[in-house]
């Protein structure tokens, strides 16, 4: 899941796409109304792929989460974020096995999972592309060994004759 350029504000609900600067701030666009709004530098801002979850091994990243509760649901909608807590803790528990209950509130999983919905309303919750690339890429590589292979022996035999 790809969430770079994607932002939370704290005071304003929902998530945002940075689009641009200005003088005092950024310029950004809610990623449900797409109405685009200066943000001022003094507002808190939080770039989603700088967030991660604390577990009692390691953090992991909020991308990785998300891309978790992707694979779970199928790249529909999970569970919605006003269920109570018991509902969410049970679920966030089925994601991530390990994570610490002590650092790890209700409300930070129930941030979590709105924001999964918000990407996911937004045609965000898909497969990440670069893994796509990577994929792709080794595959192109691939064919151009093959390729490159009979190519070369044309070549020899060329020139070859040219002797």
């Amino acid at each position: 899941m790809n969430v770079d350029g994607i932002i939370s504000v704290t005071g304003k609900p929902g998530l945002y796409k940075v689009i641009g600067q200005n003088k005092s701030g950024v310029i950004v666009a809610g990623l449900m109304d797409g109405k685009k709004v200066a943000m001022p530098s003094t507002s808190k801002m939080s770039a989603l792929q700088d967030i991660a979850i604390y577990t009692y091994t390691e953090e992991i990243p909020l991308v990785d989460v998300l891309d978790k509760i992707r694979v779970k649901e199928d790249g529909k909608p999970s569970i919605g974020h006003k269920s109570s807590a018991a509902v969410l803790t049970a679920y966030f528990k089925d994601i991530v096995e390990d994570y610490d209950e002590d650092r790890v509130y209700p409300s930070d999983i129930k941030k979590v999972v709105s924001w999964y919905n918000t990407l996911q309303k937004a045609g965000l919750a898909v497969e990440d592309i670069e893994e796509t690339e990577e994929i792709s890429k080794e595959k192109i590589v691939e064919e151009e060994v093959v390729e490159k292979k009979p190519k070369t022996k044309a070549k020899a035999k060329v020139k070859a004759k040219k002797e």
